[in-house]
């Protein structure tokens, strides 16, 4: 079975989190939630969110994807977070998936993942100023080879489902989404 990780750090926003987790996990993909810290956490809103685990336990597994919920100040831990950094670049020398919306694709950013792709993300959160060599789009979600972007909490059903394509195929997509009853 294909495996995510989502990493929760506290102050993460609880829309995307719960977005991506649920639908993923409704196109049967297996998601691994893992804490930043032991513990529940406390998302942006005051969601209280319990982790499968901590990223400590799986920081040396291999996904076929990692999924960066956006949130202040959820965003901000996970970019000052030496690990995240580590299994991101990994990842991507691994050629498998990152993706990160809101907030988070500055995440991406700042580990230089970003450099020479088009990226989306929450307006203000990337500033071309700050990252030169990042093509900043103005679009609910944003695929640039094995990196996906995307806006923030009103794009998280978009995003998660273009994941689902992208880990699962289009025909699991179709079937996740008129599961849901989405207006055309």
């Amino acid at each position: 079975m294909t495996r995510v990780l989502v990493p929760l750090a506290q102050g993460c926003e609880e829309l995307e989190a719960v977005t991506i987790i649920d639908l993923l996990r409704r196109a049967e993909i297996e998601v691994v939630t893992a804490g930043l810290t032991e513990g529940p956490v406390k998302a942006s809103r005051g969601t209280v969110l319990v982790p499968d685990t901590t990223l400590d336990a799986v920081k040396d597994e291999d996904f076929a994807m990692v999924v960066l919920p956006g949130g202040l100040p959820g965003a901000r831990y996970l970019e000052e977070d030496g690990r995240i950094r580590a299994i991101l670049e990994r990842h991507q020398r691994q050629g498998s998936y990152t993706a990160a919306i809101c907030a988070a694709p500055k995440v991406l950013a700042s580990a230089g993942l970003l450099d020479g792709r088009r990226a989306t993300s929450y307006p203000g959160a990337l500033l071309a100023a700050d990252f030169p060599k990042v093509e900043l789009v103005d679009a609910p979600v944003i695929v640039d080879g094995s990196v996906v972007t995307s806006q923030g909490p009103g794009t998280a059903m978009d995003f998660t489902l273009q994941l689902i394509e992208l880990l699962a195929g289009r025909e699991r997509r179709d079937q996740v989404e008129r599961a849901l009853v989405r207006p055309a």
